[in-house]
């Protein structure tokens, strides 16, 4: 599943045809993705601006001209595909996507010409209409930690929420309460900058430990929004390029290769927790 860096190329792929401009038409082509379409989907789309377009943990939402809010979920394979005439002005694409016509299940046609679909060949994604007012209480919202590019993301948010707790720090941090859009990929990534082993347990991990871990954390996740994330299995852009970060990763899906770090003798290993490969440095992380 595409995680936070993914999500935000997506979302700043999609700025230039999307924020501001009004939705001419939408296309609704099937019922249903992972759950049901909201009633009146397309209707209720149709004829509104999109005011501001922006990300909450792995989830992209629209402000929308009428009070509404749109959640798109890219889930497993969704991909926004933008499609537009020649380019006309800075930040138009003119991208055209080549891809199997019968996984495009919403079609958004927009002032401006540009056309942008959303295809999702397993409909593993979602998208939803929020009332005004009813984002923190949404199911796929309410609970959500802290963003980890946030002000509110610091060592001393993970000491306090780590606090005794026994359970290892790479479960904590997938766990969407303490901080939300971590995902596995960046997450071993992020261990091994720190020098922190995945097991360890979160409440035994010390304060200077953990700055190093914020800091970690915050750099991979810049890094990877720079080079347009890490295009594993099906993810793209919402130009259609794919992402680079993937040709930087320092342990993951690297099992049994050297430890990129200088002077460490270490062989990256893998080991599974709770049902995921978490890579890492037996040497080197602690």
């Amino acid at each position: 599943m595409p995680e936070l860096p993914e999500v935000e190329t997506v979302r700043r792929g999609l700025l230039p045809v999307m924020e501001g401009k009004r939705l001419l038409e939408v296309e609704q082509r099937r019922p249903d993705l992972r759950w049901p379409f909201p009633e009146r989907f397309a209707e209720r789309l149709a004829g509104t601006r999109i005011e501001r377009l922006r990300r909450r943990s792995k989830y992209i939402l629209a402000d929308l001209g009428s009070g509404e809010i749109l959640l798109i979920h890219l889930g497993m394979t969704g991909r926004m595909l933008i499609e537009a005439g020649r380019q006309t002005a800075p930040g138009v694409f003119a991208h055209v996507i080549a891809t199997p016509a019968r996984h495009d299940h919403v079609v958004f046609r927009l002032e401006g010409g540009a056309t942008v679909t959303f295809n999702d060949a397993r409909r593993f994604g979602a998208m939803d209409l929020i009332p005004a007012g009813g984002e923190a209480t949404h199911r796929l919202l309410a609970g959500l930690g802290p963003e980890p590019l946030g002000n509110a993301f610091s060592a001393e948010l993970l000491a306090e929420r780590f606090a005794g707790r026994a359970a290892p720090v790479k479960s904590l941090l997938l766990d969407q309460r303490i901080v939300c859009g971590l995902g596995n990929i960046y997450v071993c990534e992020a261990l091994w900058r720190a020098g922190i082993a995945p097991t360890r347990a979160g409440g035994k991990i010390s304060r200077r430990r953990l700055e190093s871990l914020a800091v970690a954390i915050r750099e991979v996740l810049e890094e990877a929004i720079a080079s347009g994330g890490s295009s594993l299995r099906d993810y793209r852009q919402a130009s259609g390029e794919l992402g680079y970060f993937q040709h930087s990763f320092a342990v993951y899906g690297r099992e049994g290769e050297p430890c990129p770090r200088p002077a460490c003798p270490g062989v990256v290993s893998r080991l599974v927790q709770s049902g995921r490969s978490s890579f890492h440095c037996p040497r080197c992380q602690r």
